[in-house]
C-alpha cells in the first residue's frame, strides 16, 4: 500500500498563493520583513521546518500591538504561512493538523488568500472522508469516543417553574411578545418592520436541515469536529458590547496566548466595525478549541467542576460551509431593500447570558436548538435604562437586571417592557436600537442576521 504522502502530496491548490506570492512577498520585504521572505521562499521549495517558521515570524507580528496598528501585509504573510504549513501536514497524512492550520489562516489572516484557504479545508475534508471509509485509521477518529447521548438537547430539560426563580424580576409577568405564524413578507414589513415593532414568527423554519441535524451530536462532531473555533469561558459568563474593535486574547491548544478580533473577514470588518466585545468578568478566558472538545464541554458544563463555554458572535458559517448549508437566510431580512450585515453563531451551555444593550442594526434572532429567554424595552426608554457615558459602551445598560441596584438606577423597576421564551424553530425580530437582554435557558444553538436599510440602520425615529 502506498504512504498518504505519495498519494496527496500535490492535492492541496494555491492558484491564488501562486500567483499573488511575488507580490506579496515584495511587500513585505519593504515593510522590513526579509527574515520572513527568506523562510517563505524555502517553504515553497519545500522546507517544512523554514514554514513553521515564518509561521512564527508572522504571528509574532500580529501581536506586535493592537489589530488598528497591525499592517495588513502581516495578516496575509500569516496566511501564507499556514498554507504552506497545512500542505506539509496534508502531505503526511496529518489531516487534523492541517486542518488547524487552515483554519487559523482563516480566523486570524487576511482576506488575500481566502479562496485557496476555503479549497484546501474542501480537498483535506474529503481526503479524511476518503481515509474513513476506506479503513484506514488516521488521527480522525482520535478523541472521537463515545462523548454522551445522541442529543445535544433532551425534551425533559427544560423546567418552567424553575426557570421563573433565576429570570430578572417581573419576568413573564406582563406583556409577552406577540407571535405570527408563516407570516407573510408584506405583513412583515407594514406590521412590524415600518414601526419599529418586536414579533415572533412561527412556522418558517421547519424547511430548515438545521432544524434536526444541529440537535444531533454525531453529526456536529462529523460535520465540524476537527475545526478549530474561537470559544470563551468564565465561571460567570456574561458579556457586554461595545462599539469599537478591540483585541481579544485567547489561549490556543498548548496554552499560548494570542489575540483574535470579533470580525475575521475583512469585508464584514469594514461593514461592520463598530463591533467588539467588552468582558464584564475579570477572570474571562478565551481559546480556542476542536469544535469536537467544544461540544465535550457544553454537555459536561453541569459538573460544578467544568466552566460554562460559550461560542458567542463567531462567523462560524462563513467558516464552515456544511454547516451554513443547514440553515436560510428569511426573506425579512430583504425588508428595507438592505443588505445583509453579518451572519453569527450563539453556541452555549443552559446559563449564558447577554447583558441589556442595544445594536444598530434590524436583527432576526433565529432559535434552532434549546430555549433562550428574551426580554426587550422600546429604544424610548434609553435614557431610563441608564447606558454609560463612555463612547464604546454608549449601547449598554448599566443595569444589572439579575440584580437591580434601585438605589442607584430608580427608574429601572417599574419601567414598561415585553419578554418572551423563544422556542425551537421560532424566529424573534429587534428591531435597531431597542435594547434586549438574553439567557440561555437551555443548551442553546441559534443564528443571528443582522441587516441594514438603504436609508440607515432604522426606519423609524
Amino acid at each position: 500500500m502506498s504512504s498518504p504522502a505519495a498519494n496527496i502530496a500535490t492535492a492541496i491548490s494555491t492558484p491564488t498563493l501562486d500567483s499573488e506570492s511575488p507580490a506579496l512577498l515584495q511587500s513585505i520585504t519593504s515593510h522590513g520583513g526579509y527574515a520572513f521572505t527568506r523562510m517563505a521562499t524555502l517553504a515553497a521549495a519545500g522546507d517544512q521546518r523554514a514554514a513553521e517558521a515564518a509561521c512564527e515570524m508572522a504571528w509574532e507580528q500580529l501581536h506586535s500591538g493592537p489589530w488598528h496598528s497591525v499592517l495588513p501585509v502581516w495578516r496575509d504573510a500569516y496566511s501564507m504561512a499556514c498554507l504552506h504549513v497545512a500542505k506539509f501536514h496534508f502531505s503526511n497524512g496529518e489531516f487534523r493538523d492541517a486542518l488547524r492550520s487552515l483554519d487559523m489562516g482563516i480566523i486570524m489572516g487576511g482576506p488575500l488568500l481566502r479562496k485557496d484557504l476555503d479549497s484546501a479545508i474542501e480537498v483535506v475534508l474529503a481526503a479524511k472522508s476518503r481515509h474513513y471509509h476506506n479503513g484506514v485509521a488516521d488521527d480522525d477518529k482520535e478523541g472521537h469516543g463515545e462523548a454522551g447521548s445522541r442529543l445535544l438537547v433532551s425534551p425533559e430539560e427544560f423546567d418552567k417553574s424553575e426557570v421563573l426563580r433565576i429570570l430578572p424580576i417581573r419576568s413573564l409577568s406582563s406583556k409577552i411578545v406577540g407571535k405570527r405564524s408563516a407570516l407573510s413578507l408584506e405583513a412583515f414589513l407594514c406590521e412590524y418592520f415600518l414601526s419599529g415593532s418586536p414579533v415572533i414568527i412561527t412556522d418558517c423554519m421547519a424547511h430548515w436541515p438545521a432544524r434536526t441535524r444541529w440537535n444531533d451530536m454525531d453529526y456536529l462532531r462529523r460535520i465540524a469536529g476537527d475545526r478549530t473555533v474561537p470559544v470563551e469561558f468564565s465561571g460567570n459568563l456574561v458579556e457586554q458590547w461595545n462599539p469599537s474593535p478591540g483585541n481579544r486574547i485567547l489561549n490556543d491548544h498548548n496554552g499560548k496566548k494570542l489575540q483574535i478580533f470579533p470580525l475575521t473577514d475583512e469585508s464584514f470588518r469594514e461593514r461592520c466595525s463598530w463591533v467588539g466585545k467588552n468582558y464584564l468578568c475579570s477572570e474571562w478566558k478565551q481559546e480556542l478549541v476542536t469544535f469536537s472538545e467544544f461540544l465535550e464541554r457544553v454537555q459536561s458544563t453541569g459538573c460544578s467542576s467544568k466552566a460554562p463555554t460559550y461560542l458567542a458572535q463567531h462567523q462560524l458559517f462563513d467558516q464552515i460551509n456544511d454547516l451554513r448549508k443547514d440553515i436560510s437566510i428569511p426573506d425579512y431580512c430583504c425588508a428595507g431593500g438592505g443588505e445583509l450585515r453579518s451572519l453569527n453563531a450563539w453556541f452555549g451551555p443552559a446559563g449564558t447570558v447577554t447583558p441589556l444593550h442595544h445594536d444598530p442594526h434590524h436583527n432576526i434572532l433565529a432559535q434552532v436548538v434549546g430555549k433562550k429567554y428574551v426580554r426587550l424595552y422600546s429604544a424610548t426608554y434609553s435614557e431610563e435604562l441608564y447606558p454609560y457615558s463612555e463612547t464604546m459602551l454608549y449601547n449598554s445598560s448599566q443595569v444589572d437586571l439579575d440584580n437591580i441596584d434601585e438605589v442607584e438606577f430608580p427608574k429601572v423597576r417599574d419601567l414598561e417592557f415585553i419578554d418572551c421564551i423563544l422556542e425551537e424553530g421560532e424566529m424573534l425580530y429587534i428591531p435597531p436600537k431597542w435594547w434586549h437582554y438574553v439567557r440561555s435557558l437551555t443548551t442553546s444553538f441559534s443564528v443571528s442576521y443582522w441587516w441594514s436599510t438603504d436609508s440607515g440602520s432604522s426606519m423609524v425615529s
